[in-house]
């Protein structure tokens, strides 16, 4: 087993939690792990997933950094938010509120996201939220738009009936149920690759399963018809990506097309057999493009990250302080 892995079943502590308030006023759980004054990371996780998905990342990066994950609306331990609550604008409001809740003003840090994360972050290219903290991107397993057009989960010829298909699939109410051996095999082929370990199959389809349908399918209706390509244009930050060779939801086309409209591309890191749930499959090639993304272009002795008192904190099941921002 990973190195980075090993532990799986118990989630890192965070050294304090925040309630960071959306534009909206919707609320947004951020966990932040590892020294103040260190370094900062954001993660933002995929469609049905949440914190636990970055684990291997924070466990390894919490050493030397300040790493900032947080879960998207209607995931994890943030609400789910009304009927209108859901759009790109959401996902980009969100983000900036993590960000101005978790850093201090004209503080840089890396930014990663994986899927629906990294649509996050093209969302919010035009934010001055982004612009003000982004050092550098980390954009793993993504695309800006036709997500139901190129994916290839069904296995069938490119065109209306497969497309049609899989914006169905996309925007399912149906409940996903319990996590069996059945499920394993359906979330392994759909999103892992074929030699994905048993474990971080079963690490996956823990949390894919723990996401409240409404969310999931909310969120599925705005990636059916997702159209990032002009805020791409806009994402002028050092933008790294990874993508799997064996990636069926977002498959290799996406992150080519990135790569040539990208104003600020490092180009693409491509994984040989990897699925779309890159961070668990590979978690060492990401978190070492992380730390490269640090090492490179976040300067030494930032602001310091310590808090100014003026935040109310409570205590968080006796291990966490948790601010309201």
């Amino acid at each position: 087993m990973s190195r980075l892995l090993r532990g799986d079943g118990v989630a890192p502590v965070p050294i304090r939690t925040l309630t960071a308030l959306s534009a909206d006023g919707a609320r947004v759980h951020v966990e932040v792990h590892g020294p103040d004054g260190a370094p900062a990371v954001v993660l933002s996780h995929g469609w049905t997933c949440s914190t636990r998905f970055w684990d291997a990342q924070i466990r390894d990066l919490a050493v030397d950094h300040r790493v900032i994950a947080y879960d998207q609306r209607g995931h994890g331990r943030s609400p789910e938010a009304g009927r209108e609550g859901y759009s790109t604008d959401a996902l980009a409001d969100d983000l900036e509120a993590v960000l101005a809740a978790a850093l201090e003003p004209g503080e840089k840090a890396v930014i990663a996201g994986h899927s629906m994360g990294g649509m996050t972050v093209m969302a919010a290219a035009r934010r001055p939220g982004l612009r003000a903290h982004a050092a550098a991107v980390l954009l793993c397993s993504t695309g800006s738009s036709r997500l139901a057009a190129e994916s290839r989960v069904v296995p069938l010829p490119a065109g209306g009936v497969r497309d049609r298909i899989h914006r169905a699939i996309l925007r399912s109410p149906a409940p996903l149920g319990p996590v069996t051996p059945l499920s394993r095999r359906m979330l392994k082929y759909g999103t892992m690759g074929p030699g994905s370990a048993p474990d971080r199959v079963e690490t996956c389809a823990r949390i894919v399963h723990a996401c409240p349908r409404t969310a999931r399918r909310a969120w599925g209706h705005v990636l059916a018809d997702l159209d990032l390509d002009a805020c791409v244009r806009e994402l002028k930050v050092p933008t790294a990506l990874i993508a799997g060779t064996e990636d069926r939801l977002t498959p290799l086309v996406h992150a080519h097309a990135l790569v040539a409209t990208l104003p600020g591309s490092l180009g693409l890191t491509m994984l040989t057999g990897m699925g779309h749930m890159t961070p668990v499959e590979a978690p060492e090639a990401v978190t070492a493009k992380i730390r490269e993304l640090v090492t490179t272009y976040v300067p030494a002795g930032g602001p310091d990250a310590a808090r100014d008192g003026t935040r109310t904190a409570a205590a968080d099941d006796g291990t966490a302080e948790e601010d309201v921002a």
